[in-house]
């Protein structure tokens, strides 16, 4: 049997050839010059959508010293945080024709591979680093030549990277205000060992103090999953004094601190209140309706864009640091605190 032939890639001189025009002009529309007439211009867009044409990047690359890539490098990929910052990402950088790259130290980096090497291999125009990514050598040489924006951390430095982030301290002391207004005074948090839930607990712990409620700290340490929360919630109601009201630093952990009062028949909002960190769309989930502080992280994603954009048309801006105030979305797992 005759094994069928895979189909050559059309190029553009395939195009050329079909328009009826040189390879030159085809190139000048390609680039969208204005020293096209329509009718060739016209005849150029046939010739594509006919043979199904993709331009090579690695030709525009070498052509213009451009890739129109911007790389985003996560720190955890399975944080549902990241929708609304992605889409707010997006919405700025697709109007520029910048793609993204999406790369996270767990799932995308080779073995002993510093997380932002594929980055460079592309040769990025510009790096968004997102979350409480642990910066090492490569990170440091990489973000000295490549325009960069540090979103949702201020736990490390990138001397010349620009940090646009969501108030967490601010953010934590709306929750916890929240709770105490509904008679709360036994309240705990859950915590995890990264930059944003430090300073939220940190504002936690000033705020309870500021109310005279320093003999009801607790933190729990936890490693951000639903499973983690759920034991932490277990360890809290088997203490022998549970909390009744208890802020989790995500939404994740939230959620498995639910699943925990539900397994031990304690009822959320009437016997414990639960208030969660990000307001993904696990908190909109109607089953769920977890009260949850919105770090406006779509806001957080169009500012980051906006000042990449900047910084790769001027790379000598002196660096710049822009804190979005987050919000308190009140749903239904949260209510005034049990009587005693």
């Amino acid at each position: 049997m005759k094994h069928q032939e895979v189909a050559k890639r059309p190029t553009i001189y395939d195009v050329a050839r079909v328009a009826g025009v040189s390879r030159a002009l085809v190139s000048l529309v390609l680039r969208d010059s204005p020293k096209v007439s329509p009718e060739k211009r016209q005849a150029v867009a046939e010739a594509i959508a006919e043979l199904d044409y993709r331009p090579s990047n690695a030709a525009r690359w070498l052509a213009s010293g451009r890739t129109r890539i911007v790389g985003v490098l996560l720190d955890d990929l399975a944080n549902p945080w990241f929708v609304e910052l992605l889409d707010g990402l997006q919405s700025v950088l697709g109007e520029q024709n910048l793609r993204m790259v999406l790369s996270d130290p767990t799932y995308l980096a080779r073995p002993g591979e510093s997380p932002v090497s594929a980055f460079m291999e592309l040769r990025v125009d510009g790096l968004v680093i997102a979350g409480d990514v642990q910066p090492d050598d490569d990170l440091l040489r990489a973000t000295a030549h490549t325009p960069t924006v540090v979103v949702g951390a201020r736990t490390f430095e990138l001397p010349s990277a620009d940090v646009v982030t969501n108030d967490d301290v601010a953010g934590a002391c709306s929750a916890v205000e929240h709770l105490i207004g509904l008679g709360h005074r036994d309240i705990a948090y859950l915590t995890a060992p990264t930059g944003s839930a430090a300073l939220r607990a940190g504002s936690y712990r000033d705020t309870m103090a500021r109310h005279g409620l320093q003999d009801h700290i607790r933190l729990v340490q936890t490693d951000l999953s639903e499973h983690s929360g759920f034991e932490a919630m277990n360890s809290l109601i088997d203490s022998g004094r549970p909390p009744t009201a208890v802020l989790a630093t995500n939404d994740v952990l939230a959620v498995g601190a639910l699943s925990a009062a539900d397994n031990h028949g304690i009822n959320v909002p009437s016997q414990l209140s639960l208030v969660g960190y990000d307001n993904t769309y696990l908190a909109g989930i109607r089953h769920l309706s977890l009260t949850s502080v919105d770090p406006v992280s779509r806001e957080v994603g169009i500012r980051a864009a906006r000042l990449l954009l900047e910084r790769m048309a001027d790379p000598a801006l002196p660096q710049r640091t822009e804190v979005l105030t987050p919000r308190l979305v009140v749903r239904n797992s949260t209510a005034p605190a049990p009587k005693s």
